[in-house]
């Protein structure tokens, strides 16, 4: 490797998937307010949305460690043309579960590298997700055991645990679900020399 790699993200999920993949990384939380700064990008699209709000957070971290190879990542969920955000508490994620019941739904998962505070290269994956019919009782079950570490996440679950239990039918890649589209992300390394081909 020629340059020092840091991930713009505090997710332990993001992080273990670069340390799976082989890679050493560094790990920066990017200083930004993610729904101020929704507001000032205006009006975009879920997709769209994803892509900025990585290039936010990889800019941040890039303009403190300029020398950085900086990733950037950030996931948009999006139900029926709205987008939807982290729940705030256990009773907002059993509404939103209510809301997801029997519906699909989209991730849009973006991810950017910066260098020096300029984009290198970004990427944005989709996934479609499809929950199926959840009886009320089995959501309140559900939360319990999970607990309040699902509020870190937009849809209330996590497919590599037992969110997976959610969902009748899944079509995307699991990087994507989980919030990194890694594949793309090797691929450009190797095009930039940062791993080995």
């Amino acid at each position: 490797m020629t340059d020092e790699l840091i991930l713009a993200s505090s997710s332990p999920f993001r992080a273990r998937l670069i340390k799976n993949a082989g890679l050493s990384m560094k790990v920066e939380n990017a200083k930004i307010d993610e729904r101020c700064v929704e507001k000032k990008l205006g009006n975009l699209s879920p997709r769209e949305l994803a892509q900025k709000l990585a290039e936010e957070k990889a800019r941040e971290v890039s303009m403190r460690f300029p020398q950085a190879l900086v990733i950037g990542c950030d996931q948009t969920l999006e139900l029926e043309c709205k987008i939807l955000h982290k729940p705030i508490d256990m009773d907002d994620a059993y509404h939103r579960l209510l809301e997801l019941s029997g519906k699909t739904h989209y991730l849009y998962t973006g991810v950017v590298i910066f260098k020096n505070g300029h984009l290198v290269w970004g990427h944005v994956a989709t996934a479609k997700m499809t929950i199926r019919l959840l009886d009320p009782r089995f959501i309140n079950y559900y939360l319990t055991r999970v607990g309040a570490g699902i509020l870190a996440s937009v849809g209330a679950y996590h497919i590599e645990g037992e969110g997976i239990q959610l969902f009748e039918k899944i079509e995307g890649d699991y990087f994507t679900i989980v919030g990194l589209p890694l594949l793309p992300l090797l691929n450009e390394f190797r095009k930039l020399g940062v791993i080995n081909v």
